[in-house]
């Protein structure tokens, strides 16, 4: 399915007053507000000069943008819906420092317009997974603690990842504290159906899934990468898409903001087969945040 183009995007939003009539729109799709002056849903009409909309009747005022992440915000409206666009748009990501010079906004501005829109983006608490999930973790950030490895105690310890993907379906990524079984057994109740069947590799963490009610399988990859059915490429190939994300957008990420990052690619995978729907999904959820 095609992307929404840049073309087709300025046509559909040529102006901010287009932008807020879109966001009306979507707030009140019937066209009418409820109004507290005259107690019962109204018509409303645009202001002149305010982004607000007045009832037909009292002429008492309402804004679409209360309760969204617009809401305080004195950046125009299309700069918003344009920083949206390119979130959706791009594979690897964009970092605040581009979307300042895209936008022509200081990085103050560009870096929390892209933290509430991410916000939007988490997608945790809906259906667990299900089918056949594939399980794996990852280390992010400089030198630290959490290596394979003999460390260096002398540097910041890694972020950890934990990935779980549905062969295709979604994928949840949640920081962890640990590589520790009862960590990674944590998650795994948390986020993936009982009836699923899990694939990992030969991490020890994994051994007693089999306790908790999941039929799983292990692919020890010091021997091969595929075994039958059994294998992990599917979250493999995510890290391989992530990683470099990271590393050539955003070059560095802080342990605080890190799983928000995740809920950004993870976002654009789940909808990968919606394209040109992510944009429209993107904005409805700004709104109802």
């Amino acid at each position: 399915m095609k992307q929404i183009t840049f073309s087709t995007f300025l046509r559909k939003y040529p102006n901010e007053n287009a932008c807020l009539d879109e966001i009306f729109r979507r707030k009140y799709p019937n066209g009418r507000a409820y109004c507290t002056h005259c107690k019962k849903e109204t018509a409303h009409f645009k202001h002149k000069t305010y982004k607000a909309y007045s009832c037909t009747y009292c002429r008492k005022q309402i804004s679409p943008l209360a309760g969204t992440v617009f809401e305080h915000s004195s950046v125009d409206l299309r700069l918003w819906f344009y920083a949206m666009f390119l979130m959706t748009s791009t594979r690897g990501g964009i970092s605040a420092k581009q979307l300042e010079r895209e936008l022509g906004v200081c990085y103050k501005t560009a870096h929390r317009m892209m933290k509430m829109i991410r916000k939007s983006m988490n997608e945790s608490g809906g259906n667990k997974l299900k089918g056949t999930v594939e399980v794996d973790e990852s280390f992010f950030g400089g030198k630290g603690y959490n290596r394979r490895y003999i460390p260096d105690f002398n540097s910041k310890p890694k972020d950890i990842i934990m990935g779980m993907v549905e062969r295709e379906g979604k994928v949840v990524m949640k920081k962890i504290d640990t590589t520790g079984r009862l960590e990674l057994m944590e998650q795994i109740e948390k986020h993936i159906d009982r009836n699923a069947t899990v694939m990992h590799d030969q991490y020890p963490g994994y051994q007693n899934l089999h306790r908790l009610g999941y039929d799983h399988h292990a692919v020890n990859h010091g021997k091969t990468y595929v075994r039958g059915k059994v294998y992990t490429n599917n979250i493999e190939g995510l890290w391989g898409r992530i990683k470099p994300g990271i590393k050539g957008v955003y070059r560095k990420v802080t342990s605080k903001y890190i799983e928000s990052y995740m809920d950004e690619y993870c976002f654009r995978y789940n909808h990968r087969k919606e394209p040109e729907l992510m944009f429209d999904l993107l904005l409805s959820r700004t709104i109802t945040l």
